[in-house]
Parts: C-alpha cells; sequence; structure tokens
C-alpha cells in the first residue's frame, strides 16, 4: 500500500489515503481539530477504490467521493459534510459510463470541474454553479491537457496544462463560469518556429481481435503522403497514458524527415479501465499484438515502410519492444530498449526485489503455474530465438531499482548468441544512472542524441 496525507480542496479537512492497486481507504480530519483522531470514511473492500475531496455546492459543504462501486470508469457521489458520512449515505451525483472514464475531480467554490477520458483523449468537462455545463475547446487533434493548479478555492478560474504533438507547453487560464481561455505563457522554442510546418493526426489501428487501437502521428506537412522514415513509441502498462507531449528534440527527426508516432496500446489508460484490464495479466498479449497492428497499420496507409521502421519503449515499454522483436522482428529495422523490463520472469519469481510483491496485481505471480507458463510465453529474454533482428540499441542504468542493470545485460548476451545476423546491437550501461536515466538537463539532452544518432545512422537519415 502506498500512504499520503494531504488538505482537501477546501482546505477544512485532511485526508489520509492508503491505497493499492486494487482498493483503497481513506480517513478524514477536521483541520481546525488536529488534536482529534481520524475517522475512516469507508473500510477497505478488496476491488472498491475511492478518493474523497472535500468542497461546496449551492452553498453547502459537501463531501465529493469518486468511486468505482458502481463500475470500473468511476462516479462521483456527494454527501452531507456535518459528519463522517457511511456508504450507504453516498449520494450518485455523476453516473458511471462505459465510454467515458472518470479520471480525476477539481473542487472549486463556483464550479465542479471533471477530469475525464473519451475516445482515447483527455477531456475537461466544467459544471458551474447555476450554468450549465460544458467542454473545454481545443485546438488539435491529439493532445494532452490536464488541470495544473486550482490554488484558490474562491477563485472564478482554474489553470490548465496544454500541449500537443506539434505545440509547445501552454499554461491555459480558464474563466469557469464562460469557458474564455486564455494563455498566460507557453513553452519558447528557439530558433524559427511554426506548429503549423507539422501535422498532428489521429489514426486508428486494427487489432487482430477487431479491437480499434489509437495511434498520434506528426509529421512535417511537407511529407504528408508518401513513406518516409517514422520512430514508433509504445508503453502499454499500469493503466498510463501516453498522452501527446510535444518535445524540443524531436524537432531533430521531424526536420530530417522522419515522421514520429505513439502506439497507445491495450494495457495504457487511454480508452478508461477497460483499456488498462484488457492489456494485463492473462490479456498482456493483446499489448503486443495491437503494437503489431500500429506498425502494420502505418505502413498499410504509406506513412513508413519496414525499412524505414524504428521503434522504441522504456521499462514495461522495454518489454513491449523485447517482445515484438521475438514475434515479428522482419518488421522493424531499428530498435530502442530503455532500461527494458526483460527479464521479467526471472524478476518476478524474486519476493526479495523492491517491486515484485506490488508487481502482481500487475503481472501475476509466477509461483502459480498457470501464471508462470503465461508469463514465460511472451517474456523477452525466455524467447529470443534463432532468427534475425533488426539493429539494436539496450540501455540500462547501474543504479536502477526497478529494472536492474542485469536485466538488460542478460538479454544481450542471449541475442548475441543466439540471433543470426550481424546487425548492430549495443548495450551501454549508464554507470550513474537510476531508473529515470542520468540526471540533468544537458546529460539528458545527450542521450537523446544518441538514440537519435543510433536512428539515423541505422535508417540512413542524414
Amino acid at each position: 500500500f502506498f500512504l499520503h496525507c494531504y488538505r482537501a480542496s477546501s482546505e477544512r479537512q485532511l485526508i489520509l489515503l492508503l491505497n493499492s492497486k486494487t482498493t483503497s481507504e481513506a480517513w478524514v480530519l477536521d483541520a481546525e481539530h488536529p488534536e482529534q483522531a481520524f475517522t475512516c470514511l469507508a473500510p477497505r473492500v478488496e476491488g472498491h477504490e475511492y478518493y474523497p475531496d472535500h468542497g461546496q455546492l449551492e452553498g453547502q459543504w459537501r463531501w465529493f467521493i469518486r468511486s468505482n462501486q458502481d463500475g470500473i470508469n468511476f462516479a462521483l457521489y456527494q454527501a452531507q459534510a456535518d459528519s463522517v458520512p457511511s456508504r450507504e449515505q453516498w449520494q450518485l451525483l455523476v453516473a458511471h459510463r462505459d465510454t467515458v472514464m472518470l479520471e480525476g475531480l477539481t473542487l472549486n467554490a463556483s464550479a465542479l470541474t471533471l477530469s475525464l477520458r473519451e475516445g482515447g483523449l483527455p477531456i475537461i468537462e466544467v459544471r458551474p454553479q447555476g450554468l450549465p455545463a460544458y467542454r473545454v475547446e481545443l485546438p488539435d487533434a491529439a493532445y494532452s491537457l490536464y488541470v495544473q493548479d486550482s490554488l484558490e478555492f474562491v477563485s472564478p478560474r482554474i489553470r490548465l496544462r496544454y500541449q500537443s504533438l506539434n505545440r509547445p507547453a501552454q499554461v491555459r487560464q480558464l474563466e469557469l463560469a464562460s469557458g474564455a481561455q486564455q494563455v498566460l505563457k507557453q513553452t519558447p522554442v528557439l530558433g524559427p518556429f511554426d506548429p503549423d510546418a507539422y501535422v498532428s493526426q489521429r489514426l486508428w489501428a486494427t487489432a487482430a481481435d477487431g479491437t480499434q487501437v489509437p495511434i498520434s502521428l506528426v509529421q512535417r506537412r511537407a511529407d504528408v503522403g508518401k513513406p518516409v522514415p517514422l520512430y514508433l513509441y509504445g508503453y502499454g502498462a499500469y493503466g498510463e497514458s501516453l498522452d501527446p507531449w510535444f518535445s524540443h528534440a524531436r524537432l531533430s527527426l521531424l526536420e530530417r524527415g522522419v515522421a514520429f508516432a505513439i502506439a497507445h496500446v491495450r494495457g495504457g489508460g487511454e480508452l478508461g479501465e477497460a483499456w488498462y484490464r484488457a492489456g494485463k495479466q492473462e490479456h498482456k498479449h493483446n499489448t503486443f499484438g495491437d503494437f503489431i497492428a500500429c506498425a502494420e497499420h502505418l505502413i498499410a496507409q504509406g506513412v513508413t515502410c519496414a525499412g524505414q521502421l524504428a521503434i522504441s519503449g522504456g521499462s514495461a515499454g522495454g518489454l513491449l519492444i523485447g517482445a515484438v522483436l521475438n514475434q515479428r522482428p522482419e518488421l522493424f529495422k531499428a530498435a530502442i530498449a530503455e532500461v527494458p523490463f526483460v527479464d521479467v520472469l526471472n524478476t518476478m519469481l524474486d519476493p526479495e526485489l523492491p517491486l515484485t510483491v506490488t508487481e502482481y496485481d500487475e503481472w501475476g505471480n509466477p509461483e502459480e503455474p498457470e501464471v508462470y507458463e503465461r508469463i514465460k510465453a511472451y517474456a523477452p529474454y525466455e524467447n529470443v530465438r534463432a532468427q534475425a533482428y533488426p539493429a539494436l540499441l539496450v540501455i540500462a542504468g547501474y543504479n536502477d531499482s526497478r529494472v536492474q542493470y542485469w536485466e538488460a545485460a542478460k538479454w544481450v548476451a542471449r541475442l548475441r548468441v543466439t540471433k543470426t545476423d550481424d546487425n548492430l546491437l549495443l548495450l551501454k550501461t549508464e554507470m550513474g544512472a537510476g531508473h529515470g536515466g542520468m540526471s540533468g538537463r544537458y546529460q539528458g539532452l545527450r542521450d537523446v542524441a544518441l538514440e537519435y544518432a543510433f536512428v539515423f545512422n541505422v535508417l540512413g537519415v542524414v
């Protein structure tokens, strides 16, 4: 379990939140009486997750609770704040919807702001008190958006963080009553830069089981309609959403005619809780199948070809890269695996490692024979075989406590003695790095430069 302590939005209540990946429990305390004891809002029940906040509705103080008790995509409940309400006293405010994930709630004295996820995109829905609800309008087809802060409870406005594949990060001020937006700040881009010189698109690939998988794509406008080198990125684990983000360094790719795409595969959270569950445990194979389907779709649509396709992923995304390389090596020209979780079976068999036990909810416990066979069937290290592999750059961190450096070393060693090609196979172990790579802005840029140089070298990009 993880433990958090924070103030409610109203600042009138203190909240202790204990949560695992499958259940949560909250304890609350009146902030004006900190000498008293915390009181449990609702005892934990396996499978029930809830997250409380405290604010106002129609001039009355209320508890607001985001809970999955009626469905996996969460619903919103309210309760009177004159006492600590039991679950029987929770009143439905926003019902569960099968196609809309309720990811978060921002409370303000004059509005409820819901953070939703629908159709693979983040949505901000504002419900001003006494006025019709509306959704925040945005300029791009694929983007990243979240409420950056609502630091003053009594305020007519909040601030949003927005960016897209072709638009640098912006801080936008939102007037809650009218929906009017003002860009307060945009991250500068040095040198000549025009966001309209690049085209950002949302595509959909069809997986083997018929599931539609979203792809975010950006390329130079001048390159649209012809096959170009492509850098395809993926993750697909823990319910994390890879919302499109802007990268200054990525302009080096785009200006050389290389397109960039993100495969929003199952196991992530882009299409809600069901999307996540469809890519974990016994359904983990969907993550790999989805990524392959995205690559095939981009080739079929003429965006790129197998001889110009580079793929990349880190951590659990490195597991993804290792798995698809074993399954369809001919589909890719180059691959990058950063701190890759490729020795998943042996790692999950060692409960003494820092994260193994908490990871059972994600991958399963291989001490169970059925789970053992399931993980063994896709684990990259176990499934290396005598075949040709694309050029590969593997990066590990000596001080990585999440994915230990020896996972990458073992995988590369097995590849070296097993693969049948003479393509480039590089292993770089950063002796001063952890799971997030080397610290410092300039070292981070050097890391990106290494990866891009590898891609340019293999794909013949100048």
